[in-house]
Order: structure tokens, then sequence, then C-alpha cells
């Protein structure tokens, strides 16, 4: 749930930008303009899509993206929570994977497990509810790829991993 409101240190939350130098909007988009720049108490303030939060001295510590968040039933689901979740169900923190979130007819949206991997996921699902995993946290598809798409840097790369969860998505159906 979003109140806007100030967390106190430690705590983390949705990181906002606030000053003169955050943009007046989009042009010719005032409901994404709406979205992202807020006024609160007569500043105006950019919600970044980041999670973080400030240590007692100031320090800003980023966490999460937002945006790497299914809504699954309503739900408000951290792909990178069903990550870490599927990497403990496997006892393997090195596993080279991925879940990206898809639209779905029923649900709103899906999570789709991208896994350099060979996987029984009748073993993972069974292991990820023993350990008292949310079960809207468990993916609905689960693919074996080579590897998970990376960046330059080496960091995986959301979009390429979304568009080829995307085709594998559709030729399964």
């Amino acid at each position: 749930r979003s109140t806007l409101e100030e967390l106190p240190a430690g705590e983390a939350g949705m990181i906002l930008i606030g000053g003169t130098q955050v943009m007046k909007g989009y042009l010719n988009n005032p409901e994404k303009t709406a979205e992202v720049i807020k006024e609160i108490k007569g500043i105006r303030w950019y919600v970044t899509g980041d999670k973080g939060s400030l240590d007692a001295d100031g320090f800003l510590t980023i966490v999460d993206r937002y945006s790497r968040f299914a809504k699954v039933g309503g739900e408000m689901i951290s792909l990178s929570s069903v990550e870490n979740s599927v990497r403990r169900a496997l006892h393997d923190n090195e596993v080279d994977l991925v879940a990206v979130n898809l639209a779905d007819s029923k649900k709103g949206e899906k999570i789709v497990l991208l896994i350099a991997a060979e996987l029984d996921t009748h073993a993972l699902r069974h292991t990820m509810l023993n350990n008292g995993c949310n079960p809207l946290m468990i993916p609905s598809e689960y693919y074996q790829i080579d590897a998970v798409p990376k960046l330059g840097a080496g960091k995986t790369d959301f979009k390429a991993a979304s568009t080829l969860a995307l085709e594998l998505s559709n030729h399964h159906d």
C-alpha cells in the first residue's frame, strides 16, 4: 500500500526524489505524469520505481526495483523474492535463473521462470510450499534455457528475458 509518508531510517520503501530538478512531466501524457510526479507539502517529487532505505547517516541503499513486481490475483509479488525462494528451495544460490511477469487473462499477470538448469517443477513447487512460500510466488510456467540473457556488464537483461519468456510462452500455448 502506498501512503507516500516518510519512513523511519532503515525501513525500505519507494524512493522519491524531490526538488527543483524534478521534471515538469511527460510531454502530452498527463496520465503518465500523474503516476510519477507527486506534490507533497509544496515540493514536487519524482517516484523512481526503486525500493530502498536510508540509514541513520542518510546513506541510501537501493534494494530492489518495484517494476520487478508481478501483480498476481491483485497481490504485488516481488520477482526478486521469487528468484530467492526458488534458489532456497533448490539449495543453490548460484543457479542462473530469472523470474519475469507476463500478462495473464485469469490472474492479471503470471510469473514465468527461465532457468539454465534441469528442473523437477513438481518437487520445486512442493519444496517452496513446505518452505512457507506464498502460493502466488510459485511460477506458473518454467522454461529451461541455455543461459539467462545478460547485459554487457554481466547483469541480467530483464527486457531480453521478458521477450524470451513471452516467445517461449506463446510457442508453448
